[in-house]
């Protein structure tokens, strides 16, 4: 369901707060909203693809997405900001709207001097250059280690068994193993 062209109010404690206009957008926990969100970024995702220069990862090329959370791969800085020049110019044009602040852009490679630029400057929109990011639960660092993801799991694991290590040593826990 869209909001266009509907107004809202919001309730703090007992104030409810003079009627607003909603400009555009989809109505959260409404069950058609992901569906149509994703049928856009669909949309959306096509038209990035259509520049070919773009990493090739098993023969693909490679754009991840995931709800609204998409990373674009690419050999090169200048693909990847093509590729996002594309995707800005696509996003508005189905009237959705790319938020800078939570924009960033990674340059993956061994070499310390890759990507030096602190920033990436597209239309009006300025990306901040990160060391390292998590997607999808995984870690990823700038230069392609695994060692940070590997440390990360460890201490997730340790704090999982720390929290049940009560429950394992306990008489009664021992006792149903033994039967």
């Amino acid at each position: 369901m869209s909001l266009t062209e509907t107004y809202s109010r919001v309730r703090v404690g007992k104030n409810v707060s003079d009627r607003f206009p909603i400009r555009n957008g989809l109505k959260q926990g409404d069950a058609l909203s992901p569906l149509l969100l994703n049928f856009a970024l669909e949309y959306v995702i096509r038209r990035v693809q259509v520049n070919q220069d773009g990493l090739k990862l098993n023969g693909t090329h490679q754009l991840l997405a995931y709800a609204d959370d998409v990373n674009i791969l690419g050999g090169r800085k200048h693909t990847l900001k093509e590729n996002t020049e594309v995707l800005v110019a696509a996003t508005r044009g189905i009237g959705l709207e790319i938020n800078a602040d939570k924009t960033k852009y990674m340059v993956m490679s061994r070499d310390q001097n890759a990507g030096r630029n602190h920033s990436v400057r597209i239309n009006n929109s300025t990306f901040e250059r990160v060391e390292d990011f998590k997607y999808l639960g995984t870690n990823l660092t700038h230069q392609n280690s695994i060692a940070e993801e590997i440390k990360s799991r460890l201490r997730s694991g340790n704090a999982c068994y720390h929290s049940v290590q009560n429950l394992l040593s306990s008489r009664c826990a021992i006792q149903k193993f033994k039967e």
